[in-house]
């Protein structure tokens, strides 16, 4: 029997033991939504980097061209930097490239999950293929979903995104009671998937509501699709590929 529990923020990694856990990282506006979708359509490889900083070092041990820098701090796209929302990505053919990547909260939330068992990147566009994968592969394992938040704060739309895990969970064990055990956060996160629209939810959330001022609605319908690439980003090596 998987346990699924849920953090709320990223920084509550600090206090676990991640040794024999797996951890899945969420960063529904926008940086797992948009590593998803830069590897489902086909770019090489995300290096999820730990700040502008190291993304630049990082960018100098590869071939010009052979990359695509792209990253924010504080919600402002970083100078010289690609704008990290999928739908700004795809405009930037990434087919083929290495997407180095750096944002103020998924990247670091990445990087703080070193030392499990396995790390994967997943936001709805992804939710079926990253519950399929983990409750095949992972059976009887600790399995952390980690809301990234904003800054050590709790975000609506990435304890959504959890929900809708939660939910997938369920749903694949059907009627055994005993095919997952959930934590009370994970509950919680459960009952706000099941009463609440996707759009509608990640609208009023308030990275949602900022979007929305900066003209980037279409952003937020993107990454509200649930299940629309059949793919599983995995960390290892310090890069994330897909399975």
């Amino acid at each position: 029997m998987a346990k699924i529990h849920v953090l709320l923020k990223k920084e509550e990694l600090d206090s676990e033991r991640l040794e024999g856990k797996v951890v899945v990282v969420l960063d529904i506006l926008f940086a797992t939504s948009s590593i998803v979708t830069a590897l489902a359509h086909g770019a090489a490889e995300v290096i999820p980097a730990q700040d502008g900083a190291g993304a630049l070092a990082e960018a100098g041990r590869h071939a010009e061209g052979s990359y695509l820098l792209s990253g924010e701090l504080n919600a402002m796209t970083l100078a010289g930097f690609v704008h990290p929302t999928p739908l700004a990505l795809l405009r930037e053919d990434v087919a083929g490239r290495k997407l180095i990547y750096s944002t103020t909260n998924g990247t670091v939330a990445l990087n703080k999950s070193a030392g499990a068992l396995q790390i994967y990147a997943a936001a709805l566009v992804n939710g079926a293929a990253t519950v399929r994968h983990l409750a095949a592969a992972h059976p009887g394992t600790t399995i952390l979903l980690v809301c990234s938040g904003s800054a050590d704060n709790f975000n609506l739309e990435d304890f959504y995104g959890a929900g809708y895990l939660v939910w997938l969970f369920r749903e694949l064990g059907g009627e055994r009671p005993d095919a997952h055990e959930f934590s009370d956060a994970a509950l919680a996160a459960e009952i706000l998937y099941r009463g609440t629209d996707a759009t509608a939810c990640l609208m009023q959330a308030r990275v949602g509501r900022m979007m929305r001022a900066r003209g980037l609605e279409q952003e937020i319908h993107f990454a509200a699709q649930k299940s629309v690439f059949d793919i599983v980003p995995h960390l290892a090596g310090g890069s994330l590929r897909p399975l």
